[in-house]
């Protein structure tokens, strides 16, 4: 089984070819870092047209790269949602044409459903696992129960944890992307020089907030010294990143009393998502995985981050149950995994 995977949902533009033995043949990125770095965040309309120019390239490269036809693939897939929605239409579209041209089936994944399904490409878990999927875009803990299977235990309540790393960057004056930026001042920084609240811990349920967390790191910058000196930078990041920590791990923690109840049968902790690649978090995480007896599980960073290789791959999972799509398939800005669960803080 062979299927081409295209991502457009945010400000990558990324082709990929995955077989269903779990061979990346090619997996092409194109970041547009550069292109939205002067305005300090994504800009819609040129994240949109980027894709647009570049699209067509990139799955001509990621063919040659892996040395096959189009008549070679078994479908196409493309991520369908969620996500800025110009971007969106432009890997629909594209996939589709690819699709009908070809004569191939055409499989609209969800772009979650693609970060939740990665672990099974690097690693071959069986289900049901855990899964922490932390981004710019969303911060939710998921039963993984199989595909098309999922129950969402917590999600955010206001922001993602990726989106507060990129507002601290930016008030804080470290640049964009946020998340890298926030840990490279980090490893420089004292994280108990300044005390930060820890939003939700102890909290019932399994849901974060971090607005909260965000306004405090602003009142603190505001009342040191301006501009920033490198030093104070560097102890903000550290005590905001520790302070993100904390509360993702006392969150998590309550999620694998939960997943141990109602799903006994699964041992893995997998986390996924732009924000998995930050260091700090990941050992906060194994250690919890250590504590409560969980196995921790993280793909490696360049699937973490958005590609197309995890589309692809999420496409041959859907193919074998025989979940394709038609052609009349319309891109989604919202696409929550769970259909069924409630809404928090009025975000699906």
């Amino acid at each position: 089984m062979l299927v081409l995977g295209i991502e457009t949902s945010c400000d990558e533009t990324a082709a990929a070819l995955v077989t269903g033995e779990r061979e990346i043949l090619a997996d092409v990125v194109l970041s547009q870092l550069e292109e939205h770095r002067p305005f300090g965040g994504i800009v819609p309309e040129i994240a949109a047209r980027s894709h647009l120019q570049h699209i067509d390239r990139l799955v001509a490269e990621a063919m040659a790269q892996a040395g096959k036809s189009f008549a070679d693939l078994d479908a196409v897939a493309a991520t369908g949602g969620p996500g800025l929605i110009g971007g969106v239409i432009v890997g629909v579209m594209t996939a589709k044409a690819l699709a009908l041209g070809a004569g191939k089936p055409f499989l609209a994944v969800n772009h979650l459903e693609g970060h939740a399904l990665t672990a099974r490409l690097t690693h071959g878990i069986d289900f049901p696992y855990l899964l922490l999927l932390a981004s710019g875009g969303h911060c939710q803990l998921l039963a993984v129960e199989g595909v098309g299977r999922y129950t969402r235990l917590g999600t955010t309540i206001d922001d993602a944890a990726g989106e507060a790393f990129d507002k601290v960057a930016k008030m804080a004056g470290l640049g964009y992307p946020g998340g890298p930026a926030v840990e490279r001042a980090a490893k420089q920084g004292d994280p108990a020089r300044f005390l930060l609240p820890r939003p939700m811990k102890g909290k019932p349920g399994c849901d974060f907030s971090f607005s909260g967390l965000k306004n405090a790191v602003r009142l603190l910058i505001e009342s040191l010294p301006q501009p920033l000196s490198d030093q104070d930078a560097a102890d903000v990041s550290a005590a905001f990143q520790i302070a993100v920590a904390d509360s993702v791990a006392d969150r998590t923690r309550r999620a694998i009393r939960e997943f141990n109840i109602r799903w006994p049968g699964g041992r893995h902790l997998v986390v996924a998502g732009g924000v998995a690649a930050n260091t700090a978090l990941r050992a906060v995480l194994i250690r919890l995985s250590n504590e409560t007896g969980m196995t921790f599980l993280a793909p490696p960073l360049k699937l973490c981050t958005d590609n197309a290789a995890m589309i692809a791959w999420a496409g041959i999972e859907r193919l074998r149950l025989g979940l394709v799509d038609s052609l009349d398939f319309a891109p989604r800005p919202r696409w929550p995994l769970d259909p069924n669960t409630r809404k928090a803080g009025g975000k699906a």
